[in-house]
């Protein structure tokens, strides 16, 4: 297990750098105020209207980088912060949230995947770990000279289980990387920014899309290892 626990470290290292410099970002572009003088709630309404999206309410919730679309009771929900700020950063945070409302809207191909897929990763996500370790105890006590891989059934459901998550990690990225560039496109297009203001959205949505990558990335390099010891590759 010496590789897996590499590359859960290596994973860790990567995501915690990545956040840091996410939440660096944002404390920076917070002190670049806007010069319309709209809070994050404002940008928010002002996105959703100008899409002619009449039915999602805009709310704030607590917490720091909390801020998400809820699809099943149709609201954005804003963190605290972000909801009365007045700046690029909580700028860029609505008009990207407002951007999965627009994807809703408009029945956006990869968001309905990704809705239909959650009830199935929070199924996978609960048993895969307790099967994986289950499957490799199994594997390694089925072991014969006739057989040296062992029983691998248990190990196999395991992976498949594994295979789910990180299938909803990479179909995660498509969606958020299109939710930062309608919410670009519409602050742009309408001048709701100035080119400077612009400049600070543009970065935060770049780190904030960059935490999903190197989630993506990390599930996927478990997976192999995963697989590897069910092909009978790794005997660590």
């Amino acid at each position: 297990m010496t590789g897996y626990y590499i590359i859960i470290g290596i994973s860790m290292l990567v995501s915690w750098w990545v956040s840091s410099r996410l939440k660096s970002k944002f404390e920076y572009y917070s002190n670049v105020h806007l010069r319309n003088g709209l809070s994050g709630k404002e940008v928010a309404e002002k996105m959703l209207r100008d899409n002619g999206i009449n039915d999602v309410q805009v709310i704030s919730v607590p917490g720091q980088l909390t801020d998400h679309y809820n699809p099943a009771d149709k609201t954005v929900n804003l963190s605290e912060g972000v909801y009365m700020q007045r700046n690029a950063a909580a700028a860029a945070v609505a008009a990207h949230e407002c951007g999965h409302a627009v994807q809703h809207a408009v029945g956006y191909s990869m968001l309905n995947l990704r809705s239909k897929l959650v009830p199935i990763v929070n199924i996978s996500s609960t048993l895969m770990q307790f099967v994986l370790i289950a499957g490799i105890a199994i594997m390694a006590a089925s072991r014969t000279i006739e057989n040296p891989n062992g029983n691998t059934t248990v190990l196999a459901i395991g992976v498949a289980l594994f295979a789910v998550t990180t299938l909803f990690a990479f179909v995660t990225l498509p969606v958020e990387y299109d939710a930062s560039n309608r919410a670009m496109k519409w602050l742009k297009d309408t001048g709701t920014v100035t080119a400077e203001e612009f400049v600070g959205v543009q970065d935060s949505l770049k780190w904030a899309a960059r935490t999903y990558v190197v989630a993506a990335l990390g599930s996927l390099a478990q997976l192999l290892y995963w697989g590897s010891l069910l092909l009978g590759g790794r005997r660590d």
